[in-house]
């Protein structure tokens, strides 16, 4: 029986620490249990990407190898944003496709996201992944399959420029944080007409300046810097692989993507009306009566990349997103999360107004709190953790309890969320409300809460 870190397989995608729980003998071994599934499912080409980590070019010998040797077929992106690696199993490989990306995570991390016959493999799948590994159940070909290389960029620039039209030249300053959108991102942005500034755009995975996640502020300060002391109208920022974008405004404030999907929703839904509209439990309840007013659907789904694209899927939604910075457009685009097509789609909104970040701060807004974090201990089940926790919780004066994905408390004037991260052990909480006191209320009944459980710190 061949062995891999069981922890690795997550719930919409495998990721874990090189060389500790994530070594090369897992991902040949990853290769050969995504072969197996191509084979049931009638896949016999995979496109295969990596970003811009350190680890990408060892991990992606080691699953070629196992993809190749059960017979698939290869095509080689090299080293791409994973949107891009999406584009090129979209165009090429009937939506089937395997990027190599640590995403936001730290450096020592990576991992994969996977995609088959335009499904994105999460929950169940994965752990399938897993059980075909431990019972070795795997796929013997009569003939290896072949590997092609192929660079993508170009044809996933020329597509974006070729229907994206700003209405005026825009200055813009972009922060890629040495992720791997730094290879692509200004070409992009002055394809479109734009006037560049460009930080941290050397694709370096040890992330020497500061950390690829956007929705942290503190890594967006450099940003806010810059269009303090610039001319740049409008900041964008990328994640480690570029399928998250995060927004800053000329006076430095941070447009949360839960506000950047209000802009989106209302611009599909002007040539859309009645399109259903999905964000995820984390958004701010400012969102579905906006969506209503355009004259959309909103439809609130669980947090995870896959599981929004599974619904859209369901669905037929034509825009999507969630707090994390993940933007999915159906409109126009393929339905995958991309930070790069979307910064496109917001400067072409933008660029029809002479003052930008005016557009931007009109845009509703409560007292919210970014997101914040609880530690586990060592060894704890989050989800286990959240029901304890919900199974005990008593709440007075609520309006709605939703349980699609953790606790989200509804009260008249805001709402408190805790759920348990899908991908590192912590507990993530957020809060929204119309005043200071009563966000400093619901935060008190959920500090109570929380500190109930031996071993859980209020991370306030």
């Amino acid at each position: 029986m061949a062995t891999v870190a069981r922890d690795i397989f997550k719930a919409y995608d495998i990721r874990g620490i090189v060389g500790k729980t994530l070594t090369n003998d897992a991902a040949y071994l990853i290769g050969k249990a995504v072969a197996a599934r191509a084979a049931v499912q009638g896949v016999s080409k995979i496109a295969l990407g990596r970003d811009g980590r350190v680890s990408g070019p060892e991990l992606m010998a080691n699953i070629q190898r196992g993809l190749t040797e059960s017979g698939i077929d290869v095509l080689n992106v090299g080293m791409v944003a994973t949107p891009m690696l999406y584009f090129a199993a979209v165009n090429e490989c009937g939506g089937s496709g395997v990027m190599i990306t640590g995403s936001h995570n730290p450096a020592d991390y990576n991992g994969f996201k996977m995609m088959l016959g335009g499904g994105t493999l999460a929950g169940e799948a994965i752990q399938e992944l897993l059980a075909a590994i431990e019972a070795d159940s795997f796929v013997s070909a009569d003939k290896a399959g072949s590997v092609t290389e192929q660079d993508v960029a170009e044809a996933y620039i020329a597509n974006i420029v070729g229907h994206v039209k700003l209405k005026r030249p825009m200055k813009i300053a972009i922060d890629t944080g040495n992720g791997v959108g730094g290879a692509f991102a200004g070409k992009l942005f002055r394809g479109l007409g734009c006037e560049v500034t460009e930080l941290f755009s050397e694709v370096d995975g040890n992330f020497p300046n500061h950390h690829p996640d956007p929705s942290k502020p503190k890594n967006l300060q450099d940003l806010i810097a810059e269009l303090k002391n610039g001319d740049a109208e409008v900041g964008l920022a990328f994640d480690g692989d570029a399928d998250r974008l995060g927004v800053v405004t000329k006076d430095g404030h941070i447009i949360y993507p839960d506000r950047q999907l209000m802009l989106f929703a209302q611009d599909v839904l002007s040539r859309n009306p009645g399109a259903k509209v999905i964000f995820d439990v984390k958004s701010t309840r400012l969102l579905a009566p906006w969506i209503k007013q355009h004259g959309g659907e909103p439809l609130m789904e669980k947090t995870g990349h896959s599981f929004i694209k599974s619904a859209m899927k369901k669905t037929g939604a034509l825009v999507a997103g969630e707090m994390s910075g993940h933007i999915f457009f159906k409109e126009r685009w393929f339905g995958f999360d991309d930070g790069l097509y979307a910064g496109a789609r917001l400067l072409e909104i933008l660029s029809a107004s002479a003052n930008p970040s005016e557009v931007l701060n009109s845009l509703p807004q409560s007292i919210a709190t970014p997101e914040l974090n609880i530690d586990l201990p060592e060894g704890s089940n989050g989800h286990q953790v959240i029901e304890e926790l919900a199974a005990k919780a008593k709440f007075d004066g609520v309006t709605d309890i939703i349980t699609i994905d953790g606790l989200r408390v509804e009260f008249p004037d805001g709402f408190g969320l805790m759920r348990a991260s899908n991908t590192t052990p912590i507990l993530v909480l957020r809060f929204e409300a119309d005043t200071q006191e009563a966000i400093e209320r619901i935060q008190s009944r959920f500090k109570a809460l929380i500190e109930s459980k031996p071993g859980l710190k209020w991370p306030l």
